[in-house]
Order: structure tokens, then C-alpha cells, then sequence
């Protein structure tokens, strides 16, 4: 088994499989879940000593546990970053890099097109601790610049963006971020490193909510924080430490089991959302569909380059709003209504009465979410059986 200290060696489908397990004297082939909340210590002077720092290994598992740190070492092979620290949900990773790395007087930019409850995280919380955030248009780096101010001390951005599929010019904001001193934090939620390498352009920080296409089956809830030593190893692992929204050992096991077959599955997502995007374009009842999969899509260009698989999220507007939406999903039968992605079920959702139902109209409005708005997550069923399912409803809404 290849060390950590070998993992930039191997290839991303191996990394996906060896990258940090260590075997225990026991000799197992599958990577145990150690699931006990604290460690034994020889002496006392070896519990001090771990629990100073000055020596290294398990003290207790809110923040260290041998198959959590599995999961993280093999993420941050992954992604292509220093060190990974593993929360207890993606909105975990994001509070814990907030908290760590920003103090009261700090200034956020982020992107206008983000997850809902990641608005209400900055604009409803951590604006009582005295950080205030500004919101941009995504794909507009001038828009970032003109939003900078003296204390501004971080960019957030999802790329492509929840639910309407909008990129970011991943280099061009780094650029751009740096000129100032300004972190770029990419959540890389919807592409997974096997579609998208953030670090190569320029990315600070990445984020994830493990709980979607990293497990990839809906089963667990988690997130991770990748980055540099000092930022992550050091600063975050120290919020983690002290605050505790840890990743259990189960839900690092179930995710390692992910990982294991990351690359095969985002590819087949891929494949069967530019199938059904296709198809949804040439439906008389919609208006128009996010997927920068198309050649119709305003940035289809810049997901060439910038992501080798254009992912599995399709979201698409309907004429007739919030009635003609609920129509639609009321009538399917095989899709699963529900607001959770990246699931091997595809799951059909209305953000602006769930993902981003608790936003005001002004900031959906902003965010761009339409009452019209229906996100789908494809899954890897039959995508004719997809399209049979959604045919239901689009066919009473053309009638």
C-alpha cells in the first residue's frame, strides 16, 4: 500500500482507491471505521505529549480518528492540496473557514448565485459577529474588483453555481483576488475533483458537501475544507478542535467507499444530464435550459476548458411559474422529489420554494431563482426512463 508521502505518484483513479489507508496489524484489505470516541495512552507523560502537540497520533475522535483522517488525506490527494480537514456537513466547512480565518471588521465578496442556506449563513449570522458580505454577478470578474474594500479578506464562489449552472472564471477571479491579498475559496460541490481541479487555477481553498456526489448514494451528511497546512492543518483544524462539528467515523467510511468510484460515476452523470439537457431544449413548454453541457449555454466555452465533464445537475425554467413547476413535479413517478443532488437517484426539486425558500423574494430575485425554476439531479437510471417520467407532466402542460 503506497504511502500519503507516495499518493502524487499514482493516477486519480488510484489515489481514489489507496490514497491514505495505512493497514493495522490486523492485515485488513478494506479500510476499518474505528469507531470509538477516545484513545489510549501508555503513560502520562505520552497523553501530555500528544495532547501539547508534541508528538503526533489520536487523542480523541472529535478531532482526530484514524478513518476520518483516511477520507481526508484521500480527498486532499484528489483535489491536489496540502491537507483536508472533514466536518459534519458542507455548511459545516463552510462556518468552520469562515470562523477560523475571518475576525469581526472583515469583508466577504461572493457570488449572488449561491446555495441559499450559504446566503443565509453570511448575510443572517455571520454578519451578528460583525463580517459583512457584498454579492456579486458570478461570471463578472470586474464586478469583483469594483466590490473590493480595504477589509475585504475573502472571495466565495460555487462553480458551476446552485441551481442555475452559472461558472466562474475560476483563473481570472484568482487573478484578480490575489492582486489584493484576497483568498479564493471555490466550492466544487457540483464537479468533484474528477471533473474539476480548482487548485490548478488558482483556488485558495475548496469546498465540499461531501453528503452529494462524494458519497454519490444519499446516504450520509458531511462536507471538507481542502487547502494549504497553515490555512486548513493548522487554522481550521484548530476551530474544528475547540468547536466540534466533526465528521463521524461511519460517514468518513461510507465516504471513502465513494470515492472509490468518484471518476466512473461523474462521468456517467455527465453523460445522461447532456442527453436529458438536450432533450428538455426541444420541449414546447420550457423556456430555457441551464446546462453548460449545451452549446446554447452563455459559458459553454469556458466549461471546456475549464472542467472535463460539464456534471449532473440540469435546471431549467418552465412558462406558466411556481404552478407549471409543481405541475411537473407532482406528476413524475420514478424521480425522487427531493432537494437533495449528486445521488444515483435522480431527485427533482423547486428551489425557489426549497433550497432557497427561506431567502426574501429580493434575494431570490437577485439569485436569479424563478418561481418558473425546476432543478433536476440526474441519476444514473435509464435516461430514456427520465425522460418518460418528466414526459407525464410536460405533456399536460403543452395540452
Amino acid at each position: 500500500m503506497p504511502s500519503t508521502d507516495d499518493a502524487p505518484e499514482l493516477g486519480f483513479s488510484s489515489l481514489a482507491v489507496r490514497a491514505g489507508q495505512v493497514r493495522t496489524l490486523e492485515g485488513e484489505h478494506a479500510e476499518p471505521i474505528f469507531a470509538t470516541s477516545s484513545f489510549v495512552f501508555a503513560t502520562a507523560a505520552e497523553a501530555a505529549a500528544r495532547f501539547s502537540g508534541a508528538t503526533p497520533g489520536n487523542i480523541y475522535s472529535r478531532f482526530t480518528n484514524p478513518t476520518v483522517r483516511v477520507f481526508q488525506e484521500r480527498l486532499a490527494a484528489l483535489e491536489g492540496g496540502e491537507s483536508c480537514i472533514a466536518t459534519a456537513s458542507g455548511m459545516a466547512a463552510i462556518l468552520a473557514t469562515c470562523m477560523a480565518l475571518l475576525k469581526s471588521g472583515d469583508h466577504i465578496v461572493s457570488a449572488n448565485s449561491i446555495f441559499g442556506s450559504t446566503i443565509g449563513l453570511f448575510s443572517n449570522y455571520l454578519s451578528k459577529f460583525g463580517i459583512s458580505t457584498s454579492y456579486v454577478q458570478l461570471s463578472d470578474p470586474a464586478a469583483w474588483a469594483a466590490a473590493i474594500r480595504p477589509e475585504t479578506r475573502l472571495f466565495y464562489v460555487e462553480t458551476p453555481s446552485n441551481p442555475l449552472m452559472e461558472l466562474a472564471d475560476i483563473q481570472a477571479l484568482a487573478d484578480v483576488a490575489h492582486a489584493y491579498n484576497i483568498l479564493l475559496v471555490v466550492d466544487n460541490c457540483f464537479c468533484t475533483p474528477a471533473l474539476q481541479q480548482p487548485f490548478k487555477l488558482g483556488a485558495d481553498l475548496v469546498i465540499h458537501s461531501a453528503t452529494k456526489y462524494l458519497d454519490g448514494q444519499g446516504r450520509c451528511v458531511g462536507g471538507a475544507v481542502v487547502g494549504d497546512q497553515q490555512r486548513v492543518g493548522v487554522d481550521i483544524y484548530g476551530f474544528l478542535r475547540t468547536a466540534g462539528p466533526t465528521m463521524s467515523p461511519f460517514n468518513a467510511w461510507v465516504f471513502l467507499k465513494g470515492l472509490e468510484t468518484l471518476r466512473l460515476r461523474m462521468r456517467a452523470h455527465s453523460e445522461a444530464a447532456l442527453r436529458l439537457a438536450h432533450w428538455l431544449e426541444a420541449q414546447p413548454a420550457i423556456e430555457r435550459v441551464y446546462y453548460p453541457g449545451l452549446p446554447s449555454h452563455p459559458q459553454h466555452e469556458l466549461a471546456k476548458r475549464q472542467q472535463s465533464g460539464f456534471g449532473g445537475i440540469v435546471s431549467f425554467e418552465l412558462r406558466g411559474g411556481r404552478d407549471a413547476a409543481w405541475a411537473l413535479i407532482d406528476h413524475t413517478r420514478l424521480i425522487s422529489i427531493t432537494a437533495n443532488l449528486g445521488d444515483a437517484k435522480t431527485t427533482i426539486t423547486h428551489p425557489a420554494t426549497t433550497t432557497h425558500g427561506r431567502l426574501t423574494p429580493a434575494e431570490r430575485e437577485r439569485a436569479g431563482i424563478g418561481e418558473g425554476l425546476v432543478r433536476i439531479s440526474v441519476g444514473l437510471e435509464d435516461v430514456a426512463d427520465v425522460q418518460a417520467d418528466l414526459e407525464r407532466g410536460l405533456r399536460q402542460l403543452s395540452g
